[in-house]
């Protein structure tokens, strides 16, 4: 029996021209050979899978040919060549970086650079996982990649860019490998499955390359899987069975059943599909998936961006005729907001459930058929009509019986009005749903007994007359009164305004004022700055009023003016003031620790 060796290995390509899927970064390394044009470092980026080490693997064969090929591929004859190919090449070196990333493998490495080839041009060292690096190996390697010797080229391939260090990026050409599409990989399993003479369906090796994520390595392991559970004969529904994938014509058929507003057979096929293990997330992503490409599959532009092959292309573009935009717009909507909510559901199924069932109604017109799956249409207005008769009812003939039997008999007149206006309800709504493109009478604001204007005039006057309080008995005083009067009065009325809320932030600040008499009875306010000015200003005449009453002087006023630089006095707090009568006098301490006093 042969060793059995796996199709990634079998078939991996070993020239630029059987690189499946990156045709624009294997012609710029065949450019850069042909013209001798080449770069010290070269940094392949890419998810896994998609041929960088390959190519890597590649380019270092072809570096050293001895006699290229036309095309710009390596002769396979030469002695560098034959010693690649059998494993025993001296000028090509690679590195795993996962499990060696020590400084000491980089060190080492780095004392093979010092020798030149025995035989061939370069020396080229592959790195793979290169963003494993522990920082002191990436530190020991960047001198040796800033200034290699001349038979030197470094090969660094990685999954993850963004954890290399932009010292060392910024000394590679970088070249970007992107995932294969479903198309090339589906074309590369038709090769390797003629190769092996494995029959196959086209649907089962698009599921497998649908599967496999861009990554050929992973599509090879998974046809390989495949084949094994087949037996040589690859078919869609074995395929579908072996990987535990959803049956798209679920989903085809989930969309067909909704679009008819046919609730019921939606339950029966999401009941089907949690039966056979799949999960409810799964299904909604996957179903969502189907709806964009459907989408997408709307406009022929867009259709290229379905990755499908051509036959399920055409499957969605007819179901997309069948969909209105609005539909396939909300129906994404639904299922995007369900799987945010998914993970956090404690009745998961349910929450699936519902969903699908919004899905469901959203071409459904209003209806008053319970069976359709949305609450019947009702009328609040027809509602409300009836409770208001049966509370005048009520009222009526508790009237009726407190005035006795002269007006009895109209209050049941009354009664039976309003029996006959509830029994005529449905009439009345149908009456009032003909009438509704008709202009209803309109109430204008000046019609009304109150209008708004008279209360914003109302509430003005009402401000004003707060803010001019009367003198009351001070009037008609005339008392002397000194600076130190004006000072305590004025402090007294600050400690009363910070009961209040309104102007609790302003009295402390008001408590610094600086207060003199200028021409008596005039009293000057010195302000620190135009804030605080403006903001006594506007309860000016209310604090006039109120020095004036307490000082028992009714020809009592009040100035404002901003302080110069030089009559500016800092505050003191009430520690400085203390420490201030202690600098003055010592003996204020001795009486202070005698009591002792403790200043707050």
């Amino acid at each position: 029996m042969s060793e059995y060796i796996v199709s990634a290995r079998k078939y991996r390509p070993m020239t630029f021209d059987s690189v499946v899927g990156q045709s624009s970064l294997t012609t710029t390394l065949k450019n850069a050979v042909a013209t001798g044009k080449l770069a010290h470092a070269y940094l392949f980026c890419g998810p896994r899978g998609v041929g960088k080490t390959t190519c890597a693997r590649i380019f270092a064969k072809v570096i050293n040919c001895l006699s290229l090929t036309p095309t710009g591929d390596a002769c396979g004859q030469c002695e560098s060549c034959r010693a690649f190919d059998e494993g025993r090449s001296l000028n090509i070196f690679e590195l795993d970086a996962a499990s060696n990333n020590g400084v000491e493998h980089i060190k080492a490495l780095m004392e093979q650079t010092r020798i030149p080839p025995q035989s061939g041009r370069y020396k080229v060292f592959i790195i793979d996982e290169v963003h494993m690096l522990s920082t002191a190996a990436f530190n020991a390697f960047l001198k040796t990649l800033e200034e290699p010797p001349a038979h030197v080229i470094f090969i660094l391939a990685t999954t993850e860019k963004h954890k290399i260090l932009p010292t060392i990026i910024s000394r590679c050409q970088i070249y970007d490998f992107e995932r294969m599409t479903v198309q090339d990989i589906t074309e590369h399993l038709k090769f390797v499955a003629d190769k092996e003479g494995i029959a196959y369906e086209d649907l089962a090796l698009n599921v497998i390359a649908e599967k496999a994520d861009g990554g050929m390595r992973d599509a090879l392991s998974i046809f390989d899987q495949a084949a094994s559970f087949c037996q040589g004969n690859i078919t869609y529904q074995k395929v579908l069975e072996d990987l535990n994938v959803l049956d798209a014509d679920n989903y085809f058929n989930i969309i067909d059943k909704c679009l008819e507003n046919n609730v019921t057979e939606v339950m029966l096929l999401l009941n089907g599909i949690l039966s056979r293990g799949f999960d409810g997330g799964q299904t909604v992503n996957g179903l969502a998936a189907h709806i964009r490409n459907v989408l997408m599959a709307a406009d022929p532009q867009t259709t290229k961006l379905i990755e499908a092959s051509e036959t399920q292309r055409k499957r969605y573009a007819e179901q997309a005729k069948r969909c209105t935009p609005r539909f396939l717009y909300t129906a994404l909507k639904i299922l995007n907001q369900c799987d945010v909510n998914y993970k956090q559901s404690s009745n998961k199924r349910l929450l699936v459930e519902l969903s699908l069932i919004q899905v469901a109604q959203i071409t459904q017109e209003d209806s008053d058929d319970n069976s359709a799956g949305r609450r019947p249409c009702r009328r609040l207005k027809s509602l409300f009509r009836k409770l208001m008769a049966e509370a005048g009812a009520v009222n009526t003939s508790t009237a009726t019986h407190s005035k006795g039997e002269g007006q009895n008999q109209t209050s049941i007149n009354d009664t039976k009005n309003v029996a006959e206006v509830a029994n005529t309800d449905s009439a009345t709504t149908q009456q009032t749903e003909k009438n509704v493109t008709e202009p209803r009478p309109r109430v204008k604001l000046n019609s009304i007994g109150v209008s708004f204007h008279n209360i914003m005039n109302r509430n003005t006057q009402a401000r004003k007359q707060d803010e001019q309080p009367s003198l009351g008995e001070a009037a008609n005083e005339s008392n002397a009164f000194t600076e130190d009067d004006i000072r305590r009065e004025w402090l007294a009325m600050c400690n009363r305004m910070m009961q209040g809320k309104e102007h609790n932030a302003l009295a402390k600040r008001m408590m610094n004022v600086q207060l003199r008499i200028t021409d008596f009875p005039h009293i000057e306010a010195i302000v620190e700055n135009s804030i605080l000015q403006h903001d006594i200003g506007e309860i000016l005449p209310r604090v006039q009023v109120t020095m004036a009453q307490y000082l028992h002087n009714g020809s009592v006023t009040v100035s404002l003016r901003l302080a110069e630089q030089k009559e500016i006095v800092r505050q003191l707090s009430p520690r400085e003031f203390v420490q201030k009568l202690i600098d003055m006098n010592p003996d204020f301490a001795t009486m202070q620790k005698e009591l002792k006093l403790e200043v707050e």
